[in-house]
């Protein structure tokens, strides 16, 4: 990691990168362990110029998770690029420990706390990303702000669906069930709930064990939406306990009728690698289709 990169990260941090080791694990961005003069360590990602605009996104969201003291998340260092400049993010480096006796616990518990803080709408005052796709989370002023039947329909499945028809991914199938789905969504969607707090990506690989044994959470997607949605998320491709579920439940218990809509609420995620990966995953979203259509 040398040259514009390094300049950059040099001035805005005010002191000088005496190296960087590449980290793996990450399928979108190139990541650093950065060491500093002082001695501490950031962790570093970037990616080309043009996509400076995700790492603002994202360092936004982290702000918005802390803001509820639930769990920990990274603290944001500094963010830059574009114009020409590699784009960027500099967090707080957390170090990896193996998980304490109670660490599933405190996740669900923690989880519990970040959702029951809650958002002021569903959506977001603006739009970011889920992994390299915009999210639009334009809802303000909006019936859509107040509905989320509205906002789940218009700003996350009809969203990712046209975006598949445009790439030519969209089966006639899922056209077919989604026609079917979307006429009846609001009977479908559970009882209404205040806007939750929502990390929006939350899959095994966006949560972290930190130095301690603690839970930390990283790479958001965020806006408020339906708290079931982050749940169901976490099955969707496991790595997560079953205690961290009971203790959600026994901090938050979920309403009435919520695993009939775990499949529902993983559409969304579903379309996104549709989106992401292309057609190995329309038959996944055919499936999950199938149990409401």
């Amino acid at each position: 990691m040398r040259g514009p990169l390094e300049r950059a990260l040099e001035q805005a941090l005010g002191e000088s990168v005496i190296e960087g080791r590449r980290l793996g694990g990450g399928d979108i961005n190139d990541a650093y362990e950065v060491r500093l003069a002082s001695g501490r360590s950031v962790f570093v990602k970037t990616n080309a110029p043009d996509l400076a605009g995700m790492f603002e996104a994202e360092a936004r969201g982290l702000g918005w998770l802390a803001e509820a003291r639930a769990l920990r998340v990274p603290e944001v260092i500094a963010v830059g690029g574009g114009d020409g400049q590699p784009a960027y993010l500099a967090l707080e480096y957390l170090g990896v420990g193996r998980p304490q006796a109670d660490h599933d616990v405190r996740l669900g518990r923690g989880l519990a706390s970040l959702h029951r803080f809650g958002a002021p709408s569903f959506g977001l005052d603006h739009d970011n990303y889920i992994g390299r796709l915009p999210q639009s989370n334009r809802s303000a002023g909006t019936r859509a702000a107040r509905s989320w039947p509205d906002f789940y329909r218009e700003q996350r499945l009809e969203a990712q669906l046209r975006l598949a028809e445009r790439r030519e991914l969209a089966s006639p199938r899922m056209l077919r069930g989604f026609a079917k789905l979307l006429e009846k969504l609001e009977a479908l969607v559970g009882p209404a709930e205040p806007p939750a707090r929502l990390h929006g990506d939350l899959w095994g690989g966006n949560l972290h064990t930190d130095e301690v044994g603690a839970p930390c959470l990283i790479d958001p997607a965020v806006y408020g939406g339906h708290r079931e949605v982050d749940l169901a998320m976490m099955r969707l491709f496991g790595g997560f306990g079953a205690r961290v579920f009971d203790a959600y439940r026994e901090a938050y218990p979920l309403a009435e009728g919520h695993e009939d809509r775990v499949l529902l609420y993983q559409l969304y995620p579903l379309l996104v690698h549709v989106n992401h990966f292309g057609g190995g995953y329309v038959r996944s979203v055919e499936g999950a289709l199938a149990r409401y259509v």
